[in-house]
């Protein structure tokens, strides 16, 4: 498994909806769950991003391909970036 960190940032669209109905953060994690991710864990978070949430997947194409459904919602914009943990990077650079 490879880990990634998706940032999100909630567009109007997608604030309005999670005010109306914040369940729907819940129901958007099983979605994700649903395409071959498992969530590690999640964070909402002050500053440029809204939420921060740690993914497991099989590879790259599994988490380009949800980072794209979600981004073409247009409740949220994502950014999402490879982890590679400290172990794995420093018996890299031996």
């Amino acid at each position: 498994m490879a880990t990634y960190i998706m940032l999100s940032r909630l567009t109007e669209d997608g604030a309005e909806t999670l005010k109306k109905r914040p369940v729907r953060l819940q129901e958007v994690n099983k979605e994700i769950e649903g395409m071959g991710a498992k969530i590690l864990s999640q964070y909402a978070v002050l500053g440029p991003y809204d939420f921060v949430t740690i993914i497991d997947t099989q590879d790259n194409e599994t988490i380009a391909r949800i980072s794209i459904e979600m981004g073409s919602r247009g409740s949220v914009q994502v950014q999402t970036l490879a982890a590679i943990p400290i172990e794995k990077f420093i018996k890299g650079l031996k």
